[in-house]
């Protein structure tokens, strides 16, 4: 095993996740120090960081009403983590989703014991993009992270319908319109009471809101989420 163990490492040598290069450790030092952990003060709804430790939410969970619970974020979504989300994304550095998920447990495994969620969701890709990409990276982080936290995983109950533009490209009222019809949520949602959505970015919020808003309509009565990056925008 320990001859297996060091081949592999020779073929296949362990990368930072956010700069790409060769490092023994999970994560270099240089890059360390460049993340910008998402801490308090913060929004109570979207978790998303606020200048005012006195002020209660973020100015878009202040003026529009979310139908989730409650969500968190690791890291603010500027270089290096962008960097790294779109190598996850888009070049198949699929192996970064076990980093990404053992932090969130690290980070937010308090929250997610105090939220009880009955099961874990990721955040479909419609089939299109699943044939190009050949995977979809928010239920790579959502296998791991249900690995280590017990929680079981469904990948079946959340339908992506259609394929939509991204919605930071959108105003508000043409996001709303952009997802309405774009998610299809199974009966089989009903077994489920209280659910953690998980997805790489928090941009808009449009996509969670969408989706929370529709399992509530099946039944469910609470849906948290975690994002890996979060905007500052809104």
């Amino acid at each position: 095993m320990k001859l297996q163990y060091h081949l592999a490492e020779l073929l296949y040598p362990h990368r930072c996740p956010f700069c790409d290069e060769t490092e023994p450790n999970e994560l270099c030092d240089r890059c360390s120090e460049k993340l910008e952990w998402v801490q308090e003060p913060r929004c109570c709804k979207c978790g998303k960081p606020i200048p005012d430790e006195q002020q209660e939410y973020c100015f878009d969970c202040k003026k529009r009403k979310k139908s989730f619970e409650e969500g968190r974020s690791l890291w603010v979504h500027k270089p290096p983590v962008s960097d790294a989300l779109y190598r996850f994304k888009y070049k198949n550095q699929r192996y970064y989703g076990s980093y990404f998920a053992k932090s969130l447990w690290e980070r937010y495994a308090e929250e997610m014991q105090r939220w009880k969620p009955d099961v874990i969701i990721p955040v479909p890709v419609h089939r299109k993009r699943y044939r190009k990409r050949g995977y979809n990276q928010a239920a790579v982080i959502a296998k791991q992270l249900s690995r280590i936290s017990q929680i079981p995983l469904d990948e079946n109950v959340v339908i992506r319908v259609e394929d939509t533009k991204p919605s930071k490209e959108l105003d508000p009222a043409e996001r709303t319109e952009n997802l309405r019809r774009a998610f299809v949520i199974d009966e089989q949602i009903k077994k489920y009471k209280r659910v953690l959505l998980l997805d790489d970015i928090y941009t808009t919020g449009a996509t969670i809101d969408t989706i929370s808003g529709k399992m509530h309509k099946k039944g469910v009565e609470r849906v948290y989420f975690l994002t890996i990056s979060i905007g500052q925008g809104f």
